[in-house]
């Protein structure tokens, strides 16, 4: 019996290089992962996001709040397009390929990203230093924080708070609200 072929390890210029079908190509540590558009409760809950930390984000002048796609840059050329996503203020070419770190990114799960939003994708954020990952569940209706050097989340269940420089007042998100009543 021959030996198993060896799985392909993507690189970000191959992600790079394929043709646009409309889904989301990511790639974390050499695994492609390729996601179909988002339903309608997960855009609605992103489009709370969005309002929230991009009001907070303006008003306290924390960095650039945007939502993917967008071709992230990651350690050892990862590409990465969480849902949402702030960049800390400074200047980078209009390519993605030389943006900073994000300070924040937040994925919202679903049934079919969950398994990479808690595992690859998760290890991927933390190894590259995003200082905060975020994976709201709407199922489980809670949200899962992950830090650099956390081996497990802190698990929140009624208010995220977030305080990306602790001068600034926090930002704190009912999940009530963002989730809706149960």
């Amino acid at each position: 019996m021959g030996m198993p072929e060896a799985l392909h390890r993507w690189t970000r210029e191959e992600v790079l290089a394929l043709p646009d079908d409309g889904q989301r190509h990511e790639v974390f540590d050499g695994e492609l992962v390729v996601s179909s558009a988002p339903r309608y409760r997960h855009q609605a809950i992103l489009s709370k996001l969005h309002l929230l930390v991009g009001n907070y984000g303006e008003a306290f002048r924390v960095g650039t709040v945007l939502l993917s796609p967008a071709d992230l840059p990651l350690l050892g050329g990862q590409v990465a397009q969480p849902d949402l996503f702030v960049l800390p203020h400074g200047n980078f070419a209009q390519d993605w390929s030389d943006a900073p770190v994000p300070i924040l990114a937040i994925e919202v799960a679903s049934p079919s990203t969950v398994r990479y939003d808690r595992g690859l994708k998760r290890r991927g954020y933390q190894k590259a230093g995003v200082a905060e990952y975020w994976i709201v569940d709407p199922e489980a209706r809670l949200v899962e924080r992950w830090r650099p050097d956390d081996i497990r989340p802190e698990v929140l269940l009624e208010r995220i708070t977030w305080q990306p420089d602790p001068a600034l007042e926090p930002l704190t998100i009912e999940l009530s609200t963002l989730l809706g009543e149960p």
